[in-house]
């Protein structure tokens, strides 16, 4: 099967398709001298495509060690040009200016893209040697294939529920009459969440406002007494932790060690907006590679830069409900891709000429979940010898599910000559990335660090910035800046474009940037009661809403998937419980089989069209049945249609 992979280019993630963004310059961090206006574009002129001032040319050089099969792109390319006989370099430009009306994609597909690689880049020539940029980099990169898991039997994983427990949760999900409450929602969303885990792995519940709780001080097991303990605990959750501050309880999760062999994955509900959205995006992206993060924005009102950011940072999903839409099934399928396999047990071992020794450049990743891919960059310190060394090598070893895989991957050590250096450049916005949230606390050390790699490799962080450099003089620009208005394509429909400002300048480089003061930011805290226009006129005291038959079954079932054979079972049923039990096929049946037989009949009968909300906990029930019913199974099926009503066949059950 093919994957979508990229090329190799400064500055870009290679986990992620090209993008040029023609239209969508950087946001201005100065505006011009007395200017007043609400839009920085206020008074730019707009052209016809064919008037514009300017145009793009694309030409992209693409490497991989494995070989490139073939580009896609949703704008004109010329025809793939191999440059190697073995194509694994080959160059594509654009065919012709591309519209201004999208962006530009390129959709590169390796060769082999499962096939892991080791790729040596030399330093920059006249660079201190022992610097990032005066050394040679390695960037081993590791795309696993992992099996699909089977329903019901997959037992790994750490799952921690962070839920905004503030004040604007007691909204209703949408304006009709009757509707449920956001936090009564996601309660119910939370019970099937809890049902359909599987026994073995580890889970934990936090909810979040002004301050946070979670139910245990670290995950927890995932048993019977654990299970129940939390659906009690669920039951009482009320939306009344104030505002929302969710920067604290992501610190206090990511400060909890990860379980071996227990890939955490996090999932986040909420339905408002934040005043810090870059650091927490930022504080999830530095630990992507411990976690996976899957969002979901309740209501208008949640923000689309937080939902969106924070599962982009750490390689999930996000999802939104608004409406009528029920976040019931979008979390259970979320769930579903959570308990997929994944890599655990990375670690590399390093075969070097004496002389020479590598030095990972960042903590590296401890878990590769499905569809992503993990990229470990090392600096190579000191000289060969003898010098005239061919290559190196690096052991990978990592372990999916109960198996260990180990590859070794050679590399030369005297490659060719570069001077774009884009592996130099990738690894030093891995490390930035990673330092950046250490000098948050303060680390001096830390703070230098960061400013020498961003300095020398020409990869901008939080504490440096861009000046146009006059490269005759080679001194910063002076003076103002000088304001250009420059056209804008098409009319009406076309995309709305922020003001560039231009500088008198042949070159940019990255120049150290402090700050000495911070921007107060006032919060404003909304009654929930006014902005969702509640009517307080009726003196009828308010009704609860009545639990879906769903929810009554499964709210019975055990942490194992099974069921017991009691009255509240034959209730949810719509059964008697005199017939629940006279109808068991045989006296050879355990109660316990013939109640999951009947519970898992009904589902199939009576609640089809809610399948996405209880497929996972079905299967867990399955698996229970089958390892105790033996050879009464078929029997059982056949009466538990008959009491029911229903005529669910025995494929169900494997049969």
């Amino acid at each position: 099967m093919e994957q979508p992979a990229t090329c190799c280019q400064p500055c870009c993630a290679p986990a992620t398709r090209p993008t040029v963004r023609p239209t969508d310059p950087p946001a201005p961090t100065h505006l011009p001298h007395g200017w007043d206006g609400e839009d920085v574009t206020q008074g730019v002129p707009r052209v016809p495509q064919g008037e514009l001032p300017y145009t793009l040319n694309l030409s992209v050089t693409l490497q991989s060690p494995h070989g490139i099969d073939h580009v896609l792109s949703n704008c004109s390319l010329t025809p793939l040009s191999y440059t190697a006989g073995n194509r694994t370099t080959a160059q594509v430009s654009l065919a012709e200016a591309p519209p201004w009306d999208r962006d530009v994609e390129l959709l590169v597909y390796y060769t082999e893209p499962h096939k892991p690689s080791a790729v040596l880049e030399v330093g920059l020539p006249g660079a201190e040697p022992g610097s990032l940029m005066g050394d040679s980099v390695v960037m081993v990169t590791l795309l696993p294939s992992l099996p699909e898991a089977v329903p019901g039997q997959s037992a790994a994983g750490e799952f921690i529920f962070l839920l905004d427990r503030s004040g604007s949760m007691e909204c209703p999900m949408d304006g009709r009459d009757r509707s449920p409450q956001r936090i009564d929602s996601a309660k119910e969303t939370l019970v099937l969440l809890l049902k359909s885990l599987p026994l073995g792995c580890y889970f934990n519940i936090y909810g979040f406002g002004s301050r946070f709780e979670s139910f245990y001080p670290q995950s927890v097991g995932y048993t019977q007494q654990t299970m129940a303990e939390s659906l009690q605990r669920v039951q009482k959750l009320q939306a009344n932790l104030g505002g929302t501050e969710i920067l604290a309880p992501l610190q206090a999760i990511y400060r909890s060690p990860c379980r071996d062999g227990h890939p955490r994955q996090l999932f986040v509900f909420t339905d408002g907006d934040v005043g810090n959205t870059q650091n927490v995006i930022a504080e999830v992206q530095r630990h992507q590679g411990a976690h996976r993060c899957f969002s979901f924005g309740i209501g208008e009102g949640a923000s689309t830069a937080l939902v969106k950011g924070i599962a982009r940072a750490a390689g999930g999903s996000a999802e939104f409900i608004t409406g009528q839409d029920r976040m019931q099934p979008k979390a259970l399928q979320s769930l579903k891709r959570a308990l997929q396999p994944a890599v655990t047990g990375i670690s590399l071992n390093w075969d070097l000429p004496p002389g020479m020794e590598a030095a990972l450049l960042g903590r590296g990743p401890e878990v590769i979940f499905p569809g992503q891919r993990c990229l470990v960059y090392a600096q190579l310190r000191g000289q060969p010898q003898p010098p005239d060394t061919a290559v190196g090598s690096v052991t990978l070893q990592y372990r999916i599910q109960d198996q260990t895989y180990k590859e070794t991957l050679q590399f030369p050590l005297q490659p060719q000559d570069g001077d774009r250096l884009p592996v130099h450049r990738l690894a030093a916005k891995s490390l930035l990335l990673e330092l950046e949230g250490a000098v948050d606390t303060g680390s001096e050390r830390d703070r230098r660090r960061v400013l020498e790699t961003s300095l020398s490799s020409g990869v901008v962080c939080s504490l440096t910035a861009y000046v146009g450099m006059d490269t005759e003089r080679g001194q910063p620009v002076q003076g103002p800046l000088v304001r250009r208005d420059i056209p804008l394509a098409g009319l009406g429909a076309a995309p709305r474009m922020r003001k560039m400002r231009c500088l008198k300048a042949n070159y940019i480089t990255p120049k150290a940037m402090s700050c000495s003061s911070s921007v107060p930011m006032a919060r404003v805290l909304v009654d929930c009661a006014a902005a969702c226009d509640f009517d307080d006129s009726l003196d009828e005291p308010e009704q609860a809403l009545e639990e879906s038959p769903l929810l009554r079954l499964v709210s019975l079932q055990n942490a194992d998937g099974s069921w017991d054979l009691d009255p509240r079972l034959a209730a949810a049923l719509g059964v008697s419980e005199a017939d629940a039990r006279g109808r068991m096929p045989s006296k050879d049946v355990a109660p316990g089989v013939w109640a999951t037989v009947l519970a898992v009949v009904w589902l199939h009968g009576r609640a089809a069209g809610q399948r996405n909300e209880w497929e996972l906990l079905e299967a867990k029930a399955v698996v229970w049945v089958r390892g105790r019913a033996g050879p009464r199974l078929s029997e059982c099926l056949e009466a538990a249609n008959i009491l029911l009503g229903c005529s669910v066949g025995p494929a169900v059950f494997g049969l």
